[in-house]
């Protein structure tokens, strides 16, 4: 196996049990994510405040895990067009340890600024 094969290979499996770890953590979470139930006679008001909050934070939490689920399929199409760990703006290449800490950025630290 050539360099850029082993190399493809270690971040397309580092990529792929990210996503089917946020996917089972989705999984996990539906439940936080349901209707909170409005009757007032089953249910006390503070009770129902305390269910909407904690249903608003898991839907942003949903939210955020679909961007990141976002940006690992495009690591992903990056992995399979011979793109990935170079800038997408500037085209040179991202730090090892850039990637090593989140594998679906797409641009380097020169290109955020």
């Amino acid at each position: 196996m050539a360099k850029n094969e082993k190399k493809s290979s270690y971040w397309s499996g580092k990529l792929l049990r990210l996503r089917q770890e946020l996917v089972n953590l989705d999984k996990e979470a539906l439940d936080g994510r349901q209707a909170v139930e409005l009757d007032q006679s089953r249910v006390g008001r503070l009770s129902r405040m305390d269910a909407l909050q904690g249903q608003a934070m898991n839907n942003a939490i949903a939210e955020r895990r679909r961007a990141t689920l976002a940006r690992i399929e495009a690591a992903l199409a990056r992995l399979e067009e011979d793109e990935f760990g170079y800038c997408t703006l500037c085209g040179e290449e991202i730090a090892e340890k850039r990637l090593e800490l989140d594998p679906t950025v797409s641009t380097c630290t020169a290109c955020i600024k």
